[in-house]
């Protein structure tokens, strides 16, 4: 057997303490996939006077840089939570923070790893970055099946944290805050939740994911993307009021030219939106993710696994880690990244897309007129309308057929300007019918 692989750690909250669990119980294992030992030279944390079971306190650094830029290292592991989690971890200039953003979106995300470089003289060493761009069980399914055939969407719940707490919201009726402080007791959500509940972790999935079913160039700032602070009790009971249920969709879909032969572009977006109870992504509860694909040849398929929680994560990142070892042992590149296609990423408002729009209304003769005049000075064409209360309870509810989300955005924007509206309470997009 060849001489051991060193491994640096950056990060060991949730998620870095089980890889660090798996990689001490499953040594023997790994070497023999691998073929050679996988030793952890090191461990960069913020705290390391922090009580951490089964790790090894002679590991553990809060100097990141100088461990991932130690000639003994071989390979970087990166679990750090947060927005921005490998600003101060990087091991070089400027042009490595750009070429590793850039990357991490691409191969490293698929277990590939990219490139830590130094200064002049620093070696290569690959990065696997398991948190922000990491994958899970169900998109990693999906990423294999889609290099074949021609897809034209992916729809997809791809992080388990916001999919828990949208979950406890629809099903037992708590508040936002009370059911991510239950995620987080739970182990699904990081101390810090900032890159789950924003959106951050899914945009960055969901690049990866278009990238791979459309071969072009995707990368998580190309990806409109909003997060689940907003939700509200009276979205997800409008949402039960239309037999649908509010989830944190990642959608990637190929937008055909008008003659319908040539892709003029691909929309790439993160947000939550409603869905109704019958489509199967309904079904995915509590912290699981799933994706589901529509394919030319293979028609609807639809991929589900564990999304959150330490040891699903941590074991999707070993079976990275693998991959990247055995590159490292036999002296062979990973996988190069195919875009060939380099359609454009088309801006959110050129998204055809539907509105569940819930507006208080003064209640007087006329008001529903002006209203629906409002939407077709827009050219939003209205599926269905209701009353719901009278005087000064009085709100109407909206859901609109598809139509450029800017119209739509204008539309509300020119709502909230009317004197017979009060507000405008409730604004979700519709996903997965019509």
């Amino acid at each position: 057997m060849k001489p051991g692989l060193r491994v640096a750690l950056l990060g060991c909250g949730v998620v870095g303490t089980e890889v660090v669990r798996l990689l001490n119980e499953q040594a023997d294992d790994l070497a023999a996939r691998v073929g050679a030992p996988l030793e952890l030279a090191g461990i960069a944390v913020r705290r390391p006077d922090r009580v951490r079971a089964g790790i090894d306190p002679g590991l553990l650094t809060t100097d990141a840089q100088t461990l991932v830029t130690r000639d003994d290292v071989d390979i970087v592991i990166e679990v750090i939570g947060g927005i921005e989690p490998s600003q101060d971890a990087d091991a070089g200039g400027d042009e490595d923070r750009q070429v590793g953003h850039h990357r991490e979106q691409g191969a490293a995300g698929r277990g590939r790893g990219d490139a830590v470089r130094g200064g002049a003289g620093v070696r290569r060493r690959p990065v696997l970055r398991g948190v922000r761009g990491g994958r899970d069980p169900a998109a990693a399914a999906a990423e294999e099946s889609l290099v074949g055939d021609h897809v034209h969407r992916v729809l997809g719940i791809v992080n388990g944290t916001t999919n828990y707490v949208l979950d406890q919201m629809d099903t037992h009726g708590a508040g936002f805050n009370e059911a991510l402080e239950e995620a987080q007791a739970l182990g699904y959500a990081e101390a810090d939740p900032t890159a789950d509940v924003e959106g951050f972790d899914a945009a960055a999935k969901a690049a990866i994911l278009a990238q791979l079913a459309f071969h072009t160039p995707v990368t998580a700032a190309d990806v409109h993307r909003e997060g689940i602070t907003e939700v509200s009790a009276a979205d997800v009971a409008g949402a039960q009021g239309m037999d649908c249920v509010v989830k944190l969709l990642a959608i990637c879909e190929r937008i055909p030219s008008r003659d319908g032969r040539n892709g003029r572009g691909v929309s790439v977006r993160v947000y939550p939106a409603m869905i109704p109870r019958s489509h199967p992504l309904a079904s995915v509860r509590e912290a699981y993710n799933a994706v589901f694909v529509e394919a030319e040849s293979a028609g609807s398929l639809m991929f589900y696994g564990a999304g959150a929680g330490g040891a699903p994560t941590a074991s999707a990142i070993l079976g990275d880690l693998v991959a990247v070892a055995r590159n490292v042992v036999g002296g062979t590149p990973g996988p190069v990244e195919v875009t060939y296609a380099k359609l454009p990423v088309l801006p959110m408002g050129e998204t055809v897309t539907r509105y569940y729009v819930e507006v208080d209304v003064t209640d007087e003769a006329g008001v529903l007129a002006t209203v629906a005049e409002e939407f077709a000075r827009h050219g939003v064409s209205i599926q269905a309308v209701r009353q719901v209360g009278s005087g000064e309870e009085a709100q109407l509810v909206v859901v609109t057929h598809r139509a450029p989300d800017a119209a739509l955005s204008a539309t509300v924007a020119g709502l909230r300007e009317l004197e017979i509206v009060r507000g405008v309470t409730s604004v979700m997009r519709v996903e997965g019918d019509e």
